[in-house]
């Protein structure tokens, strides 16, 4: 397993008149910058993700989409983000439960088959903040590494990687993860594979299940 960090640290703490990016990239960058400013470990890759995926709804005063519930989210800020003044973390609005509505099997369905496969190397509870991340991140309609707020497809099979190796090694047609996700959480419970809740607004709805356009 990589410990390589998703991207260069120095580039994403770096001013953002030198990042060259159109808004809200510099944004994010700056954001992520914040966060590992806080950081308990900033060269630790697990913190690296968890302020990328918390920028990413942060810049857009979209915390409550992550999906964790409050003690979880404290206890993840605890653990990566020490240092973070209390001014700063008092001023962070309190996620309440995402009210998921029809789409709440979907998530704890989802939640626990990826913690089936949790790999042993990472942090049990990191597992379980990801799991609820990717989980309620499926029921947002785009690919899922723009629903999470990462660079791109390869960024994703990375965390996967990560945390969930032994699913990550089942997707041997190389589907595009929000649907291999939903297909395996199907198959799990002995249904018919089908789109995740997201799926039907995305812009390749069509090409990955022609049979539902």
């Amino acid at each position: 397993m990589s410990d390589e960090p998703l991207s260069p640290v120095a580039d994403l703490a770096a001013p953002a008149s030198e990042l060259s990016l159109a808004l809200p990239d510099a944004q994010v960058a700056e954001c992520i910058a914040g966060w590992l400013a806080a950081a308990t470990n900033a060269a630790s890759p697990d913190t690296q993700l968890f302020a990328r995926l918390i920028a990413a709804r942060n810049v857009r005063h979209e915390l409550a989409l992550l999906g964790l519930p409050q003690p979880a989210w404290r206890a993840l800020l605890d653990r990566h983000f020490v240092h973070a003044p209390a001014s700063v973390l008092a001023r962070l609005p309190a996620l309440p439960p995402v009210d998921t509505s029809e789409h709440a099997e979907f998530v704890e369905t989802l939640h626990a088959l990826l913690l089936t496969y949790s790999s042993t190397a990472v942090d049990v509870n990191d597992a379980h903040c990801l799991a609820s991340i990717i989980a309620h991140a499926c029921l947002r309609p785009d690919h899922l590494w723009r629903d999470l707020g990462l660079a791109g497809r390869e960024e994703v099979t990375w965390m996967l990687t990560r945390y969930f190796p032994a699913l990550v090694g089942l997707n041997v047609d190389n589907l595009r993860w929000k649907k291999f996700l939903a297909q395996q959480r199907a198959l799990s419970l002995g249904l018919q594979p089908g789109p995740a809740p997201g799926c039907p607004g995305c812009e390749d709805y069509g090409h990955c299940f022609p049979d539902h356009h």
